[in-house]
């Protein structure tokens, strides 16, 4: 068994191993990856394959995060994939050590401090976290908060439309009836149409999202991405960009909730495998008690469970009983719509050059 840095050539395997992985998500994809090749400030990426006999049977995507003063972090998005369920401990912590092997060469002419992985693991409970991580990542320590939140909800798009609906909240069903007697309508925007006059189209109505995220981060005290992000995310994750050989390519998928034809919420939902995530919500101060963004969850709800998805993940919610968590407001929103809780183990993180890792720590510690 062996580490290594596949080749572009070699990138249709891993898509394929990814797709087969029981744990693989889009994060891990090859079509992730040249999307982050177009964000300002990473644009690097690796996919390191642990190898057996030839045959790919583990390994992880890292994309690189620049820092100030030429310095990086390495990010493995939903990583390490690996058999996790029928290996040993130490068989776990041995391929983890060939992966860091290959990682630690790449991280010197970049200048990398550290390595986070989110990991791709579920647990019961919070409980396990302790149980679980010190076992499987012996050279790493725990962290608080990774990119992703370390809880989310999931629906089973195998029920019926009867049966979701009757899973949500009782408040959850009226605001979306509302939404819907209130006239709110639904536009659906993909990168699908390459013309001129489609990416005309669909700049503005990005333009609208974000002037809609605008609303909705100073509202709840969140950040949003510089409007490019969102534009290179509808355009690059498409179909026709990938070299997916799997049923359910990877899509980015750009819904808007329109009253009276003007702006009042909007959603960016991604589909990979037989999941479609909830990515990226906003919604109009002005225009709240439309209730629009119910409508909008229910169709995209409903657009996936027709599209032959087996489940829709809200993509993050607070722990539970947590009421001062950054995520409750989102959280009673979410809830609505019933679904199960699912949380991960907490994020890992690797330094490569100590001294420079703790200022960093301390520093971010200090904000």
């Amino acid at each position: 068994m062996k580490a290594k840095i596949l080749a572009k050539s070699e990138e249709v395997i891993w898509d394929e191993f990814v797709a087969s992985n029981r744990l693989g998500s889009i994060h891990q994809s090859s079509a992730w990856a040249h999307f982050q090749e177009t964000i300002k400030g990473r644009g690097k990426y690796w996919i390191i394959g642990l190898l057996d006999e030839g045959k790919i049977i583990g390994g992880t995507l890292v994309i690189r995060h620049k820092m100030p003063r030429g310095y990086s972090w390495f990010y493995g998005s939903r990583g390490p994939l690996l058999d996790y369920e029928n290996l040993t401990e130490k068989e776990i912590n041995h391929q983890v050590s060939l992966l860091l092997e290959e990682i630690e060469k790449l991280a010197k002419p970049e200048h990398s401090i550290f390595l986070r992985f989110d990991s791709p693991i579920i647990v019961s409970s919070t409980a396990d976290f302790d149980k679980i991580t010190p076992k499987l990542f012996k050279n790493f320590r725990k962290i608080k908060e990774g990119f992703y939140p370390q809880d989310t909800l999931v629906l089973d798009l195998t029920k019926s439309e009867e049966e979701l609906l009757s899973e949500m909240k009782p408040k959850g069903r009226y605001n979306i009836k509302l939404a819907e007697k209130k006239g709110v309508k639904i536009e659906k925007h993909t990168g699908n149409d390459d013309t001129q006059t489609s990416k005309k189209a669909l700049k503005k109505t990005i333009d609208d999202f974000y002037e809609l995220l605008g609303d909705t981060t100073a509202r709840d005290g969140f950040t949003r991405h510089p409007k490019e992000i969102y534009l290179d995310m509808i355009e690059n994750l498409t179909p026709q960009k990938t070299q997916f050989h799997i049923n359910h390519k990877p899509q980015a998928i750009l819904y808007l909730a329109k009253f009276e034809n003007i702006p009042v919420a909007g959603m960016i939902a991604v589909t990979y495998k037989d999941t479609t995530t909830y990515y990226y919500g906003a919604s109009s101060n002005e225009y709240r008690n439309t209730m629009a963004p119910y409508l909008l969850q229910w169709h995209a709800i409903k657009e996936a469970k027709k599209e032959g998805f087996k489940y829709y993940d809200f993509m993050g919610i607070s722990p539970e009983n947590d009421q001062k968590h950054k995520l409750a407001g989102v959280t009673d929103f979410k809830n609505k719509f019933g679904g199960i809780h699912l949380t991960y183990i907490q994020p890992q993180e690797h330094a490569f050059k100590k001294l420079l890792y703790l200022a960093y720590k301390l520093k971010n510690m200090v904000k």
